[in-house]
């Protein structure tokens, strides 16, 4: 089975200290990525760990596809216990940084530990160097961007950064990189700022050599090719679509379709869209470069989840106020989804919907800790009851767009996920747009089927995150293609996805999470019994747990 190659680089920020350890037997396993990172997670970090505490390790890791000129492979996975969540959790970016990792020759980074002082990291072929950074403190991303540019000559693909929210330990602060990519959800950047780490540089010309299959110029090609309208609109191309059926939260989720959508949807975001953008290798390209001549605001995106959470749960209809909430989010370093929630169940406190001002205002507050932002930075799960509000989250995590109450598949799948409220865990909401999955399309109403499809989504997506390959190749990876890439067969791929997710929720389970987590803040007919089947179909038990003798062969 194709799998990354090198070693695993752990630094101990507290002592300045640097181990290498032979993992070629897990990687043969687990394949890289989340796979890779999820094991020696399991392994290697207490249970009982205080996620900002110093035992919480962080870890990096890219996978064997990242060696290849193949579309969709521009991604790099972290991993670490959530401070938003409490459970471990998987989140990976965009961006050009994963190819320079590679070319360190690790396939993964471990950090544990906490500096004394604020420092960045410079991870190299030749080892690991500690920079203190006094000066800073509280920087942008984009400034400290600029910082590593004119002091060390790298460039901000080179780099992975955590902006001001890290510092201050906002609980969905993002890891940056590329300025306008993040590791996204869970918030890992609060992680990095526990630990006192500004940013870590990757650099070298230690790429491992991997022998990757002549099919992956067959997906390159039809990546270039494609007319997909993802190249014009990216994820905002769906919005519409989401309005239709009723599965686009708005007003704070007290509604579920947005008269304004017109102001916020894939052509509003078209129109001010500049050039193209992409990934390392990636001829698909869609991101969504934008800027607005007349007020001066530039940034890249937003995509559909941003204009959900800071345009229709907000009741904001202007696209370029949106763009703005993006770009603030960027600089400071925060989940755009958790923080435009957050402030969404703010406004539905305090009837201030649709103030754009005091939603740019408590962006900021939420980044640096200031007034109600100190509260909002928390996450939803830990103020709504100060506020009056519903908790709209799942095990902490606050909900992207794809309502479930809508896409009764989606919704089990953001119950039983376990990085809580995730649309990408599994993508099944893919499968409830008919237009999207017309081949393979469920009726997005009830559970007939679904949880077996659901268990196999799941699979297949830690396979995707391991490799990593970007889940939007959807149209590319086909089963045949999972084969001829990985060197094994697609049911045995299938069965490492399966002990992936696994083992996260054997870690999770020892964090006290159990069925009682598995659940959603509205009620869905029949959603026990498909619960309980799901449950079955994992071969787990029925309050949700994973016993430790059914993880055993593969967790140490």
């Amino acid at each position: 089975m194709l799998h990354a190659r090198g070693p695993l680089c752990t630094v101990d920020v507290g002592a300045q200290s640097i181990t290498e350890t032979n993992i070629d037997a897990i990687l043969e396993q687990f394949i890289g990525g989340r796979g890779l990172a999820t094991r020696l997670a399991h392994e290697r970090t207490p249970f009982d760990a205080d996620p900002l505490g110093p035992e919480n390790r962080l870890y990096f890791t890219s996978g064997p596809m990242q060696t290849s000129q193949m579309s969709f492979t521009g991604r790099m996975n972290a991993t670490a216990i959530s401070p938003l969540t409490d459970g471990l959790l998987s989140s990976n970016a965009g961006g050009f940084v994963s190819r320079n990792f590679g070319a360190t020759g690790y396939s993964a980074l471990e950090i544990v530990g906490e500096s004394d002082e604020l420092v960045a990291l410079h991870v190299t072929d030749e080892g690991v160097t500690f920079e203190e950074v006094p000066e800073l403190k509280g920087a942008t991303v984009s400034e400290t961007d600029e910082y590593m540019n004119a002091t060390h000559d790298l460039g901000e693909d080179q780099l992975v950064v955590a902006g001001p929210a890290g510092e201050n330990q906002v609980r969905f602060a993002c890891i940056m990189t590329s300025e306008s990519r993040a590791f996204g959800r869970g918030g890992l950047g609060a992680v990095m700022g526990a630990k006192n780490v500004k940013a870590i540089s990757f650099d070298g010309d230690s790429t491992p050599a991997i022998d990757i299959p002549a099919t992956q110029m067959d997906i390159h090609r039809e990546a270039a090719t494609s007319d997909n309208i993802m190249k014009r609109q990216g994820t905002t191309s769906v919005t519409d679509l989401a309005n239709e059926v009723g599965a686009f939260p708005t007003k704070y989720f007290a509604e579920t379709s947005f008269e304004g959508a017109a102001g916020i949807n894939g052509d509003a975001v078209e129109s001010k869209k500049y050039k193209k953008g992409t990934c390392s290798a990636c001829a698909f390209a869609c991101k969504l470069p934008t800027k607005d001549e007349a007020s001066g605001v530039e940034t890249e995106g937003p995509e559909f989840e941003t204009v959900m959470a800071f345009g229709s749960n907000a009741l904001v209809d202007d696209i370029v106020d949106v763009m703005k909430s993006n770009e603030l989010c960027d600089e400071y370093g925060l989940d755009t989804i958790s923080c435009g929630d957050a402030v969404s169940a703010y406004l539905a406190a305090n009837d201030e919907f649709g103030n754009v001002d005091l939603i740019h205002e408590l962006v900021e507050k939420i980044a640096y800790r200031e007034g109600d932002g100190d509260l909002l930075a928390e996450g939803i799960a830990r103020f709504h009851e100060e506020l009056g509000v519903e908790n709209w989250t799942v095990k902490g995590m606050e909900f992207p767009a794809h309502d479930g109450r809508t896409l009764n598949g989606q919704g089990l799948s953001f119950a039983v996920a376990n990085r809580g409220a995730d649309h990408m865990y599994a993508t099944f909401y893919s499968l409830e747009y008919p237009l999207v999955s017309p081949k393979d399309a469920f009726p997005p109403e009830g559970f007939e089927g679904k949880p077996k499809v659901l268990v196999e989504k799941e699979n297949q997506m830690a396979i995707n995150d391991s490799g990593i390959v970007c889940k939007f190749s959807r149209g590319s990876m086909t089963p045949e293609r999972y084969e001829l890439l990985f060197g094994a067969d697609y049911d045995d791929l299938l069965a490492v996805g399966g002990r992936i997710v696994a083992l996260e929720r054997h870690f999770n389970n020892k964090r006290g999470f159990g069925r009682a987590d598995d659940t959603l803040p509205y009620d869905l007919d029949g959603f026990d019994d498909a619960l309980t089947e799901y449950y079955e179909l994992r071969g787990w038990e029925d309050d949700g747990t994973v016993t430790d003798d059914s993880v055993a062969e593969f967790a140490t």
